[in-house]
């Protein structure tokens, strides 16, 4: 997915998306060139370590998720003050195996965008501390009074003004992580 598509799937448009796409000052910020997920459950790509900046190329195993973004197992355990851990493998969650789908855990809705990546957020909306917050048609939705929020939390009409709290999210196929 190239960082174009990133923003766009984001929600990202007109003068707030050219200010990001001409923001970056360094050729590995331009793009993202994520891991592919085949059919046996292997990964391949090119991932870029955020704390070291090194880049390591090849295969690794990891279970067959339906979104993008897999980390190693490894590298999942060793995230720090985690709000939520899901097991993936649960039926109870199986509704985070479809693109659209979303579930509330303990406060957060943890959704499978469109972009085929987890998103999570808090279930109370910044409008009035409603917990009605769903994702629904690519955004964050508050069934209470309609507020609408993008993807990162900016408000998209008068009742969303307040931003909704967004939260990081890490996966490694089998478990996902909301931080």
């Amino acid at each position: 997915m190239t960082r174009y598509e990133f923003l766009k799937s984001m929600g990202f448009s007109g003068a707030a998306l050219m200010a990001l796409l001409t923001s970056c000052v360094r050729e590995d910020d331009k793009y993202v060139n994520a891991l592919t997920v085949s059919p046996d459950g292997s990964t391949t790509g090119t991932t870029t370590t955020e704390t070291t900046g090194t880049t390591t190329t090849g295969t690794t195993t990891t279970t067959t998720t339906n979104a993008t973004g897999v980390i190693t197992t490894e590298e999942l355990n060793k995230i720090t003050n985690t709000k939520l851990k899901i097991d993936l493998t649960s039926s109870t969650y199986s509704k985070l195996k479809t693109v659209g789908g979303y579930v509330v855990v303990s406060g957060v809705v943890v959704a499978l965008s469109k972009a085929n990546t987890y998103i999570a957020a808090t279930v109370v909306c910044s409008h009035e501390p409603k917990k009605q917050v769903i994702y629904y048609n690519n955004e964050w939705y508050c069934t209470a009074h309609g507020a609408r929020f993008s993807l990162t939390g900016s408000g998209l009409n008068g009742n969303g003004r307040g931003g909704l709290s967004v939260y990081k999210v890490a996966t490694d196929g089998k478990t996902l992580v909301v931080y």
